[in-house]
């Protein structure tokens, strides 16, 4: 727990005698009274590691005695029977760390004490209507109080302008849990490249690769995967997942595993016969050497923006060699033709979630510089779509590759690179497991 109070007295640092409020995740029906699958919320995970639901943490630094404070589930036999343990009151300080705890029930009448006495409320308004209201309460009745003589609450300050800051930067800690997922990733997208033949349905694929991960230690995804197939993998974010894998089709898997909430996002198009042909290679050869050019950009005091400027060009040279686009490289990007074959940008940070939180620019909307310890994905593209004005050849084809990427001191290192890409690697591996039942 020595990571998450380090965190805390970060955060007490920098709010000074401001009080900050991160409530847990709520439970979420899927539909009836059945739950998905609970998964915690991240900034409450990044201080407390704590996993209950029904949980609000508090700090609150000018505080003489309770600073760090854990609102929580108390102990219940019977309702831990059903439902699994309880930390309690109890566990919250003697496991978690905390200078105190008491019950989630406790949490209205005991608000106004902690911002009685404080002018600044560092909370996330407009997430939860039930806490919203609670909060809203409770600096009232500060108010009230505040009438005859002293300070009372009088702005609130998303947390996110000082937490995710911290968040942005990864620890040793954290990258150690980020090379664990990566792991787990690779294990699976190999699984589901040996396991790949025409005929295979999407699901199919997405079933084996998720069951990689979870035989390698990862327990979750980090979001839905998606398997496309054909012409699927020129939709940006599909994931129906229910199509059959068609001989002569490349697949499209864009799926990572999720290690004690942090992430990995990987990208790898692969063909489904296990041989690429020729308009399918020109495509990956394209946003192959994309990708590699964008990666080397990721280094301290480049802009982010300049990994994405780097694979951008790439992937415009790249179309005009093989006749997709015409003209310059800068006619094609300040036309607009370029997009129609790349209509996302290269990249985005990666941690607790897989769109991490941290600005991307500064105060004056100018890009952030790239920091040791940031980490981010590099995954170029080039979709295909079946309306554009290109030979029939190429319609159709979509290509996307992505890794997980940490910016250091020196050269970037990147957390997924064993997960094969090249095409040699490809053709070796594709189809392997189904080649070898066949023998």
């Amino acid at each position: 727990m020595n990571v998450y109070a380090e965190r805390r007295d970060e955060v007490a640092r920098r709010i000074g005698a401001a009080v900050a409020i991160v409530p847990a995740a709520r439970h979420a029906l899927r539909n009836s009274d059945a739950e998905y699958d609970y998964r915690q919320n991240s900034d409450f995970h990044y201080l407390t590691g704590f996993g209950e639901p029904e949980a609000v943490l508090l700090i609150a630094p000018s505080h003489p005695a309770e600073r760090d404070v854990l609102f929580v589930r108390p102990r219940d036999r019977l309702k831990e029977i059903w439902t699994g343990k309880r930390a309690g009151v109890e566990g919250a300080v003697a496991e978690y760390g905390m200078h105190a705890a008491y019950p989630i029930d406790e949490l209205p009448q005991r608000l106004a004490d902690y911002l009685s006495g404080v002018s600044t409320v560092y909370y996330g308004l407009g997430t939860d209507e039930e806490m919203d209201r609670t909060v809203f309460a409770a600096a009232r009745e500060a108010r009230r109080r505040a009438r005859r003589g002293g300070t009372s609450p009088t702005s609130f300050v998303e947390p996110g302008t000082v937490l995710h800051e911290l968040r942005l930067r990864k620890s040793p800690e954290e990258l150690a849990l980020m090379r664990r997922a990566a792991a787990a990733s690779l294990a699976g997208h190999e699984a589901g490249m040996r396991a790949t033949r025409p005929g295979l349905y999407e699901h199919e694929l997405e079933a084996i690769i998720e069951y990689g991960y979870r035989r390698a230690g990862a327990l979750a995804v980090a979001y839905p995967s998606i398997v496309a197939g054909g012409g699927n993998a020129t939709i940006l974010h599909y994931n129906t997942n229910r199509d059959v894998l068609r001989d002569g089709d490349l697949v499209l898997v864009d799926s990572g595993a999720e290690v004690e909430l942090y992430a990995s996002d990987v990208t790898r198009t692969w063909p489904v016969s296990g041989r690429f042909t020729a308009e399918q290679r020109a495509i990956y050869e394209i946003v192959l050497r994309a990708q590699f050019a964008a990666i080397d950009q990721v280094r301290p005091g480049r802009s982010f923006d300049a990994y994405h400027e780097s694979a951008a060009r790439v992937l415009a040279e790249g179309l005009i060699d093989i006749g997709l686009l015409a003209g310059s490289v800068d006619e094609a990007r300040e036309s607009g033709k370029l997009q129609e074959f790349y209509p996302h940008r290269t990249g985005h940070y990666l941690g607790l979630d897989v769109h991490d939180a941290g600005p991307y620019t500064d105060a004056g909307g100018n890009y952030r510089t790239l920091e040791p310890g940031v980490v981010l994905t590099v995954e170029p593209g080039l979709y295909v779509q079946p309306d554009l004005d290109v030979p029939e050849r190429w319609k159709g084809i979509g290509v996307r590759i992505e890794d997980d990427i940490v910016c250091t001191e020196g050269d970037p290192e990147n957390l997924t690179a064993a997960i094969p890409k090249s095409i040699e690697e490809l053709e070796a591996i594709v189809g392997s497991e189904a080649a070898a039942s066949a023998r």
